[in-house]
């Protein structure tokens, strides 16, 4: 369901997608409200190869972007099943989730992010890469968290 940017007049809305329920949830947000203000909807998935890898006889057998690939369509079902939305297209991006979106929101109606706030400082509210788009994107940002409960909270 990939589809490409160029020429489309259509406004569009980014959601950071790493296989989280947060992101999950990003997602579903995201479509809701996309097709009440007529946009469509990308889900990007950022991947990365680490910089030293280090793997048994020296060999990386490891395939970043095609697990990448694997997070997105993984999350697409959990958020959708198998009836994706029509106005959702999705992508990969190498590099940094931080870099790709805060690049990509310059070219966007608005980021859709999940509150992941895993990191080690208990009182932060999100992540870091929710407060680096929230400080840096050049358009609106939505951070999503997904209920422990299973239930929605935006």
């Amino acid at each position: 369901m990939s589809e490409s940017r160029a020429g489309s007049e259509q406004p569009v809305v980014i959601v950071g997608v790493d296989g989280s329920p947060p992101s999950i949830e990003a997602l579903r947000q995201a479509v809701k409200l996309a097709i009440r203000v007529g946009a469509r909807v990308e889900a990007l998935t950022c991947w990365t190869q680490p910089t030293v890898y280090e793997s048994p006889y020296g060999v990386d057998y490891f395939d970043y972007e095609k697990s990448a690939q694997k997070v997105l369509d993984q999350a697409l079902e959990d958020a959708f099943g198998i009836d994706w939305p029509e106005n959702l297209s999705t992508r990969l991006a190498r590099g940094s989730a931080r870099e790709n979106l805060i690049e990509e929101s310059k070219h966007a109606m608005m980021l859709v992010l999940g509150r992941r706030g895993i990191g080690g400082f208990r009182g932060l509210l999100m992540g870091s890469v929710s407060s680096a788009c929230t400080a840096h994107a050049h358009c609106p940002v939505l951070v999503v968290r997904a209920d422990k409960g299973g239930g929605e909270h935006a």
